[in-house]
């Protein structure tokens, strides 16, 4: 059965990413000028060649985004569940190799941790865990969801990729979305970076979208760690596999994050930096290619970059977030995945929000109707 692979391999990085930088600004005044859009024109936008056309891009991202989701942003929240992992990952504060201490929630932590959240006003969670199939399995995420699911309007996970029977059981008790990045599409750097661990499966990861899809899952979330291979090859990707998604599983919705590798215990330096302009480029880049798709945007990014990235195409952000087990109540002091960079907390976010003229949205969507 064909799925996102047999189109995947018919493309090559290298060549991609020379027809990228081939792009002239011929090509991007042209995707400029169309109303919709390509990945030829995409391409065109993350060019270095689009550079003088910043704030073109910026004030076409803004104008589509307010006509199709308004003045609202969505506030979500993270909480770790684990921090036990049996892959080996360079640039994770979880890896196994890394000596701290390893755990995982109990229900009673658990409980704690949503009172906490909840108190906060969020009704969005994520939930994440590090990849240990014997400790945090399909069992433990089942039990987790049937714990909380009365307290939250919208849960997502983002734990280890999981087989198409096991996500249509999490969905029977209240999954609505689940993150999967691929972190880079370059297959041969992926294996430098993941070299033990289910995780070093290059393709099994990348079919993982396509498993989503045939279970009839309500969101499938996207995006690769900028750091570990030239950026704009990776975005060209990932755009790549989400216009595939939307033709193949046309009623599932779809997000992007924009994850840049940031410092953690056993710290990676990227190989190809990311600056903050090309990352507004890429934002606005995804938003002129596909004004419906939702761009999440997390606490990995500074407090200036934040506020001033939420108008220009941004639909949902994260505050306050904890990236240990138990951080926000259970074990405060216990080891970050990663070092988060906006540190403030949630009033202080939704007041900036408001000050923008935004309207902070906590609910969205309820799965009431489905109990």
């Amino acid at each position: 059965m064909s799925s996102f692979k047999t189109l995947f391999d018919t493309y090559n990085w290298d060549d991609t990413l020379a027809s990228i930088f081939s792009k002239t600004e011929d090509d991007v005044l042209r995707a400029l000028s169309n109303t919709k859009r390509d990945l030829e024109d995409f391409k065109a936008l993350l060019s270095p060649a689009a550079k003088p056309y910043l704030e073109q891009m910026a004030q076409l991202s803004r104008n589509l985004t307010k006509k199709r989701f308004g003045n609202t942003i969505q506030m979500y929240s993270p909480m770790y569940l684990s921090n036990e992992c049996q892959n080996i990952c360079t640039y994770c504060g979880f890896s196994m190799t890394n000596k701290i201490p390893r755990r995982t929630l109990t229900d009673a932590e658990i409980l704690k941790e949503v009172a906490y959240i909840k108190s906060k006003g969020y009704d969005h969670i994520l939930l994440v865990t590090g990849e240990a199939n014997k400790t945090v399995g399909v069992d433990y995420f089942n039990n987790a969801l049937q714990l909380i699911r009365s307290q939250f309007s919208n849960i997502t996970i983002e734990v280890q990729p999981l087989l198409q029977d096991e996500y249509e059981l999490l969905i029977e008790n209240g999954l609505y979305a689940v993150l999967v990045y691929q972190e880079t599409y370059h297959r041969e750097e992926y294996k430098k970076h993941h070299p033990k661990g289910k995780k070093s499966n290059f393709d099994f990861r990348l079919d993982t979208p396509d498993r989503l899809g045939k279970a009839g899952i309500h969101k499938i979330g996207l995006g690769a760690l900028f750091g570990l291979e030239d950026w704009r090859a990776d975005s060209f990707f990932t755009a790549l596999h989400l216009k595939y998604l939307q033709k193949t599983y046309w009623k599932t919705k779809y997000s992007i994050s924009f994850p840049r590798l940031r410092p953690h215990s056993d710290g990676l330096e990227p190989k190809v930096e990311m600056t903050d302009p090309d990352l507004v480029q890429l934002i606005c880049a995804f938003r002129l290619l596909d004004e419906d798709v939702e761009l999440s945007m997390s606490t990995r990014e500074s407090e200036v970059f934040r506020n001033n990235i939420v108008n220009l195409g941004i639909t949902s952000i994260s505050a306050e977030s904890k990236t240990n087990p138990g951080g926000y109540a259970v074990a405060p002091e216990s080891l970050e995945q990663f070092e988060i960079s906006d540190e403030r907390p949630t009033e202080d976010i939704t007041a900036m929000l408001k000050s923008q003229g935004l309207d902070v949205v906590w609910k969205d969507w309820a799965n009431n109707w489905q109990d």
